[in-house]
């Protein structure tokens, strides 16, 4: 080999060895969005078959690059000035056989366990607990049919119960996925998709959309709390309790003024004691998230708010003062709004718990 081939084979080797270490450092059990630390039945069932097919193809890849080298060391020509035919194997009916069967017993050994996994997650026991998942440009609506709810971005669910999905889409494709309870499934408009999410443990695991949905896609996200059973009948509760309207010198008061008059009620749901006239319903034309409890919901804007350096009010503040320069291309317009105003709102928006 000439020297300046053995330079092109360390600098080969090198780039290799970099890119390896690099992929295996991206691979963080504390990732928010890892596959490989599932926290629930139906995630254990796909991590469980992807190792199967991991092995089984690093298993083939060694030994297909073995018998390469073993190959291009025992029968290289040594005589550079003789040509020698290798020795024809076409028609030889055995070998034909085999490197047929063996592809064949090993595509059966992936497919047998993927197919009938893919029919085991897709569908929902009669008896789960249903959610209503719309999809929205770029958040995520739940309804609960069965306790009247409606929040966005923070679902809530019981640990160690099914919970299904029933999926689809206001506007575009998306993609509801939160890897550590399920697999990726797309929201289509005017057609419904089941996901069935399962949870092992308490605790808030990270969702996000896995379809390109527009500009500020990449802020698309989701949470998932999962808590016990008890916790979780308390929360759907207090989630059917209607808002307490503000009467005027209240905390909260000039807020709730700044709501009224500055257009936020063409958008944004808000459901006071039924016997009020004060309900405000958003009109059918275009609806932000339900209000009424927002401040019971750790994140908004989509889930990415607040970030990791931002408190809950100044994150709020930053919000409501442009969110088109906080999401870029978000539907909630710049009103504008005074710091006095944007003040006054964070007030109110605190109290709707």
């Amino acid at each position: 080999m000439t020297p300046l081939r053995q330079r092109a084979a360390r600098l080969f080797a090198l780039v290799g060895a970099a890119l390896l270490l690099t992929s295996c450092s991206i691979i963080q059990i504390d990732s928010p969005l890892t596959t490989f630390d599932p926290a629930g039945p139906n995630a254990d069932r796909i991590d469980d078959l992807f190792w199967l097919v991991f092995w089984i193809a690093t298993i083939i890849f060694f030994l297909v690059m073995g018998a390469l080298i073993v190959i291009l060391v025992l029968f290289r020509d040594r005589d550079a000035n003789s040509v020698r035919e290798p020795k024809q194997t076409h028609g030889n009916a055995k070998l034909e056989v085999v490197w047929t069967v063996i592809p064949a017993l090993i595509l059966a050994a992936i497919a047998v366990p993927t197919v009938s996994g893919v029919f085991d997650l897709t569908g929902c026991d009669d008896d789960s607990m249903r959610v209503e998942v719309i999809g929205h440009q770029w958040w995520f609506e739940y309804h609960y049919p069965d306790y009247d709810i409606d929040t966005a971005n923070v679902m809530v669910i019981p640990v160690g119960e099914e919970t299904c999905l029933e999926m689809t889409s206001d506007d575009v494709l998306h993609n509801f996925w939160v890897p550590a309870l399920m697999g990726k499934r797309y929201l289509v408009p005017g057609q419904t998709t089941l996901l069935r999410l399962e949870a092992d443990e308490t605790g808030e695991f990270f969702g996000h959309c896995a379809e390109f949905c527009g500009l500020s896609h990449s802020l698309m996200r989701a949470r998932v709390e999962v808590v016990d059973k008890a916790e979780f009948e308390a929360w759907a509760s207090a989630q059917q309790e209607p808002a307490s309207l503000p009467a005027e010198g209240d905390p909260g008061y000039d807020g709730y003024q700044v709501f009224l008059n500055k257009g936020c009620v063409q958008c944004h749901t808000i459901r006071f004691d039924d016997s009020s006239a004060s309900n405000i319903l958003a009109s059918d034309a275009f609806n932000g998230p339900d209000l009424t409890h927002f401040a019971s919901r750790s994140v908004f804007a989509g889930a990415v708010l607040p970030g990791d350096d931002e408190t809950y009010q100044a994150a709020l503040a930053d919000w409501l003062a442009d969110p088109p320069y906080v999401k870029p291309g978000s539907f909630m317009p710049n009103l504008a709004l005074t710091a006095q105003e944007i003040s006054d709102l964070v007030e109110w928006l605190e109290t709707t718990k």
